[in-house]
């Protein structure tokens, strides 16, 4: 497809017909412009030649970055409800949600 080259009023009903909208005449006449440039830019983009370029995850090294596995102290349910503004028993109690 060459960047001249426009996609016609009838393909771009077709794709709005796909992507479930309506869109009038006027409006597919002015997306089909607003598209057609866009994939001239593809057009541009497939034409650099990037055959030596290695592939990339990302632009930059990626250094992963771990912390020691340790075991820590767990606390007990009583410690973990002593700061709650109510309980019952051993458990949060909560406003009802319906």
């Amino acid at each position: 497809m060459s960047s001249k080259e426009i996609l016609s009023k009838e393909e771009i009903a077709h794709i709005a017909k796909l992507a479930r909208l309506k869109i009038s005449d006027a409006e597919a006449i002015e997306y089909a412009g607003q598209l057609s440039k866009a994939l001239g830019y593809f057009e541009q983009i497939s034409k650099v030649n990037a055959g030596a370029i290695e592939p990339l995850v990302t632009p930059s090294d990626i250094e992963n970055l771990w912390r020691a596995d340790e075991a820590h102290k767990e606390l007990s349910a009583e410690e973990l409800v002593a700061n709650a503004p109510q309980r019952t028993g051993q458990l949060f109690t909560v406003p009802p949600v319906v």
